[in-house]
């Protein structure tokens, strides 16, 4: 095997911590998957990061110096150059050191950091939906609604190096302020949360039972994906006018199964936005799944250019 052909890529949770070895193809050679427990402090986690991915380095016939680095994709906000992540909600207990320090000393390896919904996108854009186009918004449904953006072939970053949260765009701002402040978020409105809380009020357990009932003629159930897929077209409506993207990704769980309910609607709107350009915007359906995270941030190591330190 061709020296420095991999790099690892690590998909981390609020509760689940994926390892992957991926070649320069996209392929996931090998790959492991354990719990996040992120009280246990950052020290921990590097400690058993390593130890995994000692494991998988081993299982593959190759020894540590044969990897070109790691990357991570980790929920924000975070400080990409100094490598903490500032993240008390989703990752208790990581908020005082640097994960990409830690790391670097645990493994001797260089690492990139990157939010988690921007590795996605990396990962569906280097073999995925996305692969081919330069400006492209990818949407996440799936517990919430995450998103990221290529414009150029960049990620879209804000000011202090901010992640977009266009989840929370407000898309029915009669509904009600959700926990962010935003008043009808799309996240709000069309995640497999609010979907299956939506549902509650009729009786459906959860959203697979709404998805299901509506499939039967529920119209109760009906009116709540309506809904959702009112919200989710409004959405993609203004994305596509303020970032102009070629490609529309729609991703995630809910995605993964029920995305020829909502494609059609987004795309006869776009259709008709008649200062949009006329076909040249594709909406596609995520490829890679689960798996997107761990090939965007191996993604990381691939298209760097030149050794990464421990920071960054």
């Amino acid at each position: 095997m061709e020296r420095h052909r991999l790099a690892a890529g690590i998909d981390i949770g609020g509760t689940k911590i994926a390892i992957g070895l991926v070649d320069r193809q996209g392929t996931i050679q090998d790959q492991v998957t354990f719990s996040t427990e992120s009280r246990n402090g950052i020290p921990d986690a590097c400690q058993r990061i390593s130890k995994a991915l000692t494991i998988l380095i081993k299982n593959a016939g190759l020894q540590q110096s044969d990897l070109l680095g790691i990357g991570i994709g980790c929920p924000g906000p975070m400080n990409r150059e100094t490598g903490e992540i500032l993240n008390p909600h989703t990752l208790p207990g990581w908020e005082t050191l640097s994960l990409t320090k830690g790391l670097c000393n645990a493994t001797g390896l260089p690492i990139a950091l990157e939010n988690d919904a921007d590795a996605a996108l990396l990962g569906e854009c280097f073999v995925g939906a996305g692969n081919g186009a330069a400006h492209v918004v990818m949407l996440t449904f799936g517990t919430g609604v995450g998103g990221a953006a290529l414009s150029a072939g960049q990620i879209l970053r804000g000011v202090n190096d901010e992640h977009p949260e266009i989840g929370l765009i407000p898309v029915l701002p009669s509904e009600a302020t959700d926990y962010s402040g935003v008043p009808g978020s799309l996240e709000s409105i069309a995640s497999g949360s609010a979907i299956g809380n939506a549902g509650k009020k009729y009786g459906f357990k959860n959203s697979p039972a709404v998805f299901e009932a509506a499939a039967q003629g529920d119209a109760q159930a009906i009116a709540i994906i309506d809904r959702a897929r009112t919200g989710i077209t409004l959405a993609c409506l203004s994305l596509a006018h303020t970032l102009c993207p070629e490609r529309i990704l729609l991703g995630g769980g809910l995605m993964d199964d029920h995305f020829d309910r909502f494609a059609p609607a987004i795309e006869m709107a776009l259709s008709k936005a008649t200062l949009l350009p006329p076909n040249k915007i594709s909406v596609a359906k995520a490829m890679l799944g689960n798996l997107a995270g761990i090939v965007g941030a191996a993604s990381l190591i691939f298209s760097h250019p030149a050794p990464l330190n421990s920071a960054r």
